[in-house]
């Protein structure tokens, strides 16, 4: 029996998902062992519960599906099968790299079909193998796509680069130094700036999120090269707050920031950044 857990931050979706998998449970085949409405909630639980079968919607605010992919630790990732209103880029994603999918409304046919594969994989550790490299395609393919031109000819003179960021916040804008910018992250289209907080005596720095309206693009073009890099189609991270390097699964690593905060560097782009720190 597979042990299923549902990602999706719409209501209606998962209470469909679950009717249709009703049948599915009642033969014995799985049980709905978790939800979450959220990314982040999501891998909350995946940490504390055993699940076989995810599924996993794309669009979600605050951290999409990729970015909740790329987070699982891939020695105890469970087979992921991603749900999706139709969507042309991610379907494509989908089929060249042979993942997965569910479109939405999802079918009771598709549905066991999605299941009796997942059941195949589970079984079969050289399969889920093979499983794991088409995940480290898809999300080298997503990083390709999305790579952005760095060239030399583009590097602006030294005193052109931001020395500080205004963030709308409350009822005021907080003007803060780009020293204490961890990273500045995309996802469904928002952009999100991780803070380090100065240290008053709590002990360990922490890290606040904030909302801009700067696109990921912008800041990379205004940001020194010397001091920030682009790490992955959807961070760029300030490389002297970088405390470790964590390696992860198909070439990548796991950075762990300034404050505890998280980071997952692509395949290609962790190869750079090894470079850089002449590792």
């Amino acid at each position: 029996m597979l042990r299923v857990m549902i990602i999706d931050d719409e209501a209606p979706a998962r209470t469909r998902l679950r009717r249709l998998l009703k049948d599915l449970e009642e033969a014995g085949r799985v049980a709905v062992a978790a939800e979450a409405e959220s990314g982040v909630e999501g891998l909350e639980i995946l940490q504390e519960e055993s699940i076989d079968l995810l599924f996993l919607d794309i669009h979600m605010p605050g951290m999409d599906g990729f970015g909740v992919l790329e987070r699982i630790d891939p020695t105890d990732r469970p087979v992921v099968i991603f749900t999706t209103a139709f969507d042309e880029y991610a379907v494509k994603a989908f089929e060249e790299n042979a993942v997965d999918y569910l479109l939405k409304p999802v079918s009771q046919q598709r549905l066991e079909q999605a299941v009796e594969r997942a059941e195949r994989l589970a079984s079969a550790p050289k399969a889920m193998k093979v499983r794991e490299e088409q995940i480290g395609q898809l999300l080298d393919w997503l990083d390709a796509r999305a790579s952005v031109d760095e060239k030399d000819s583009d590097k602006k003179a030294a005193s052109e680069y931001l020395k500080q960021i205004s963030i709308p916040f409350r009822d005021r804008i907080l003007i803060v130094p780009v020293e204490r910018l961890v990273s500045a992250e995309i996802s469904e289209g928002i952009t999100r700036l991780n803070i380090l907080e100065p240290d008053e005596g709590k002990g360990r720095p922490t890290v606040r999120q904030h909302i801009v309206s700067h696109t990921l693009d912008t800041l990379d073009s205004n940001l020194d090269p010397d001091q920030f890099m682009r790490v992955h189609r959807a961070a760029i991270v300030q490389m002297n707050l970088i405390n470790e390097m964590i390696p992860w699964f198909s070439g990548r690593y796991k950075l762990i920031m300034a404050g505890g905060h998280e980071v997952i560097a692509s395949r290609e782009r962790s190869k750079a950044l090894k470079e850089r720190l002449m590792m």
